[in-house]
């Protein structure tokens, strides 16, 4: 049988599986295995489009033309942002005064 992983909140042992979600009956949480990893040190793993990962202070590129919500602004493919830092969330990583997914950028 395979075996469960540990609780990311509590490392508690008798995590089981609800069909979607792992379950920790010890502290409650509730996660689907897939999220972002991290390392015991708690550092993100972000990867690039190519599968490369990204650090603090890398320089990336776009990959695509993507429209800015709410604004008439495009950001154009081929556009360089310097030190960028990693965030965790859906949008994680950050060029300044954007947040952009990782997926529609590659390292420089």
């Amino acid at each position: 049988m395979e075996e469960m992983p540990k609780c990311p909140k509590c490392q508690g042992e008798y995590v089981y599986h609800d069909t979607i979600n792992f379950v920790c009956p010890d502290c409650g949480n509730e996660w689907s295995g897939n999220e972002i990893e991290q390392q015991d040190d708690d550092q993100l793993i972000v990867k690039d489009s190519n599968g490369n990962l990204l650090a603090d202070g890398d320089d990336v590129l776009l990959i695509k033309d993507l429209k800015l919500k709410g604004s008439s602004e495009v950001l154009k493919k081929g556009t360089k942002y310097k030190n960028i830092r990693l965030v965790a969330g859906d949008h994680n990583v950050d060029c300044g005064k954007l947040l952009l997914k990782s997926e529609f950028l590659k390292k420089a």
